[in-house]
């Protein structure tokens, strides 16, 4: 089992034809993941070769699906375009819309999620600004390195694209059903609570690893949620413990007001609800490891 991404998935690349996105394409299709087209309406009716397969390049998200049925878009386009880019894949009620470009405008962010919701969100957006989701041995959607970790029976969530690659190295041993970078961005699609519960449903996961970082109160509110809802262990790491108050570290969302949004708050509430929390990251993924060897 897999949490959104399975090896089912058919995926295609809004931004196939620019540099970024026929490198990752190809990097998929490396991994195993199913690629069937691309999208740019300026090339509708080419094709690209990526790793020996020929791949359509499409003019809209509704025409790609209709003629592969993928059910998964991954948004390589600049951060200009990206508004509009979503909103087609939305539009398209395509089930799966992950955004990897950065310095997205956090007005277009706000606009097109509600748009989703206005939709009846039948479109799960994860990012903007984030490393995609893997399945590792099904499939990939975005740019996280394939080869790190087997799939095994951990989830992870995490706001942070080099702590994701961070975890899935330091627990390959155990490997893991799903990893997904949600983003850092003031306004994301997908939140921790989000994957929390998928992978509190998903009969295939054993425990999760959740990272967050400072800024913000997502984790409080993640806390919050696992005291009522979520059974499986949950470990956390939060980055940023030594961020100095009021200045923006890293991502957009990560900046510190007086104690609110502090590494150190959010340990804490995660600790009030049982959820161990690692002081670096390898301290983390020592305490799963202990929860692991002993489910």
């Amino acid at each position: 089992m897999a949490i959104w991404l399975t090896e089912n998935s058919k995926i295609i690349v809004q931004g196939i034809t620019g540099g970024e996105g026929s490198k990752h394409a190809a990097r998929m299709l490396r991994s195993g993941a199913k690629v069937v087209g691309g999208v740019n309406a300026r090339k509708a009716g080419t094709t690209i070769t990526l790793e020996g397969q020929d791949l359509q390049v499409f003019g809209t998200v509704a025409e790609a699906m209709e003629a592969t049925g993928a059910d998964v878009s991954v948004v390589f386009v600049p951060p200009k375009f990206t508004k509009d880019a979503v909103v087609e894949a939305i539009d398209a009620e395509i089930p799966l819309a992950v955004v990897i470009t950065e310095g997205v405008p956090v007005q277009d962010s706000a606009e097109f999620w509600a748009h989703a919701i206005a939709k009846g969100n039948k479109t799960r957006i994860i990012g903007p600004n984030c490393p995609g989701i893997a399945s590792p041995g099904k499939s990939n959607a975005g740019i996280i390195p394939a080869d790190i970790t087997p799939g095994g029976r951990i989830g992870l969530v995490s706001k942070s694209g080099t702590l994701t690659y961070q975890m899935m190295f330091e627990l390959r041993d155990f490997g893991f059903s799903t990893c997904v970078g949600i983003g850092g961005d003031p306004i994301i699609g997908t939140t921790h609570i989000d994957a929390l519960q998928a992978f509190q449903d998903d009969p295939e996961t054993d425990a999760i690893v959740m990272i967050g970082e400072i800024g913000g109160d997502a984790e409080e509110r993640a806390a919050a949620y696992i005291e009522k809802n979520i059974t499986k262990p949950v470990v956390g790491y939060v980055a940023g413990f030594t961020a100095p108050e009021g200045k923006t570290m890293g991502h957009a969302g990560a900046i510190v007001s007086g104690s609110s949004g502090t590494a150190q708050a959010k340990k804490e509430a995660l600790e009030k609800v049982g959820v161990r929390v690692g002081k670096t990251p390898s301290e983390t993924a020592r305490l799963m490891r202990e929860i692991m060897k002993n489910l």
